[in-house]
Parts: C-alpha cells; structure tokens; sequence
C-alpha cells in the first residue's frame, strides 16, 4: 500500500494548523519589513505616490554629521551598557550569591526593571534637570557639580542616560546571571576550593568560563537593546539640544514622524536592523566558536568514583 495519500493527508493537516499563523507572521512582520526597504529607496511625506530616488537616502544618510552623531552614541550606549548594568550585575548576583535571604537582598535592583523606560526618563529628567533635585543637593551640601547642566551638555547627557538606563537594567541583569550561578555544579568549586583557590582567583578560574552561557544571554541581549535605545532618550532630552544626544531610533522617529521624511526614516530604521542583526549574528558566531574551543569539566561521577577508589 501506497504512502503518498497517508503523507499528503498529514501535510494538508500540517498546512491546516500552520496557515493562520504564517499568514499572521507573513502580514504583520515580513510585508512591513519589505514594505519599509522598498520606501528606504524613495522620497515620499506621507501624501501621494513615494518617487523612486536609488540610493539618494543613503548617500544622505551618511553624508550627514547629525546622523554621524547619532551613530557615534549609539555606540557609546553599547559600550555603556555592556560596563555598567551588565558589570554591575554580574557583581551584585555574585556577592549574594550564597547569602542568606539572597533572593530579598535582589529587590531593590528588580523593582526599576518593573517601570517603563518613559517612566524612568520621567523620573530623571525631574533629578537631572537645571535647578533639578540633584543640583539643589549639590549645592545645599556645597558640593562641586550644581552648576553642571546634565542634559544640556554633550556628552554628559548621554552619560547619565545611559546611567539612567543602567540603573534600571541591573536588576534583571542580577537575576539572569543569578541564574546561572545556580547551574553550576558545585562539585568543581568545591574541588577548585580544597585546591586552594578563593576570591578573585576562583571567580576567574572557574566561575567566570562556567557562567559562559549566561554571559553570551546577557550580552546579546544588552548589545541589541542598546542599539534599538530610544525611549529613555526621547523622554529626557529628544536628543537634543540641537541633536547632539540622538540615537539612531530616536533619529528615524524624528526624520519620520517630525520631518515626514518617510524615505530617510526607512533608510535609518534599515541601516540599524542591519548593523543590529549583523552585531547579533558575529557576537554570538564567536561565542559559540570560543564555546565549542574551551575545555569541558567533568561533572561529579568521575568525582565521586574517584573518591571510591
């Protein structure tokens, strides 16, 4: 007896599961995604027919020190982001690791992670601006820095931004890594331990390379936030003054949605999946490499034979 009908059968069964939800997929992801390359070679305001112009948009694109600009603080925000909060978060995971009432020793990092990131450029710009709350501390304290203009000036206001994000990007950062600590075996640290090694030694002999998982997670993921940065640098300077504080996401909402420069906001928001998708695809092509390259630590059978023996 012929397979074929039992075979086409499961497929138009399979078809008939799978339509809706790649039909879903196909109008609400791909046709936007080609729509928007497709105006990226345009000029077009939102009224009438977009008029074909090539590569103008792009030649523009690059051609303009504003967006140079933005270019370069996007950069510093992933640059920023990979110290601060991921530095920052690895640390705290790992003081408390161990510690009686860890787990209540981490809100106080998770709770920022819980608000928006309006709600955190909200809250400060209110701290930052001229006259804000920090500066009257400052000065009630007579402390140097009340004069300083936190989001007026370049580049301090993309530093304490990215501050600002930081402090709301801990947390979870503290718990992914938390997480890991927790799926290690102990009875390598316990070996590594009665070899001697503590502290610091430990942490970079055989904590560090068994968090590697963990890592290449927490990374990826703060490479391709920072690159897509907006909503706290919209909320607290709107990129400016004069444009200096922009990101590339904050540039493509403003040559879109302010400018009704359709075609150059197409062209920015495609210029930034690339380089989002091409950082992704090479940050986690060498940690896989670096992966499969690092030597594998027997876990406890070994051990405990061993000990029999």
């Amino acid at each position: 007896m012929s397979r074929t009908p039992v075979r086409s059968a499961r497929q138009r069964d399979a078809w008939a599961f799978m339509g809706p939800g790649v039909a879903v997929v196909v109008v609400a992801l791909y046709i936007p995604v080609l729509y928007t390359v497709y105006l990226s070679f345009t000029e077009y305001d939102g009224l009438g027919d977009p008029t074909w112009i090539g590569l103008d948009n792009y030649v523009e694109m690059f051609q303009d020190p504003a967006i140079a600009l933005s270019i370069l603080n996007t950069l510093a925000w992933v640059l920023g982001t990979l110290l601060v909060p991921v530095g920052l978060g690895l640390l705290v995971a790992y003081l408390a690791y161990g510690l009686p009432g860890a787990a209540w020793l981490r809100v106080p990092f998770l709770i920022p992670y819980a608000l928006s990131g309006v709600a955190v450029g909200v809250i400060f710009s209110f701290v930052l601006q001229n006259g804000g709350a920090l500066s009257q501390a400052l000065a009630f304290l007579n402390l140097p820095g009340s004069e300083l203009r936190w989001l007026q000036d370049a580049p301090l206001n993309t530093i304490v931004m990215i501050l600002a994000a930081s402090w709301q990007g801990v947390g979870v950062n503290a718990l992914l890594f938390t997480v890991g600590l927790q799926s290690i075996p102990k009875e390598p640290l316990e070996a590594a331990k009665v070899d001697g090694a503590g502290g610091f030694r430990l942490f970079a002999s055989m904590v560090w390379p068994l968090l590697r998982p963990t890592t290449t997670i927490v990374v990826g993921l703060s490479i391709v936030n920072s690159l897509k940065t907006f909503d706290i640098v919209q909320s607290m300077t709107q990129g400016g003054p004069n444009r200096v504080s922009e990101t590339l996401g904050v540039t493509m909402y403003r040559e879109t949605f302010l400018n009704n420069e359709y075609g150059m906001g197409s062209a920015v928001a495609i210029f930034l999946t690339v380089i989002t998708v091409a950082a992704s695809v090479i940050y986690l092509r060498r940690q896989l490499s670096l992966g499969d390259a690092a030597p594998k630590i027997d876990a406890a059978p070994k051990t405990k034979g061993a000990r029999r023996a």
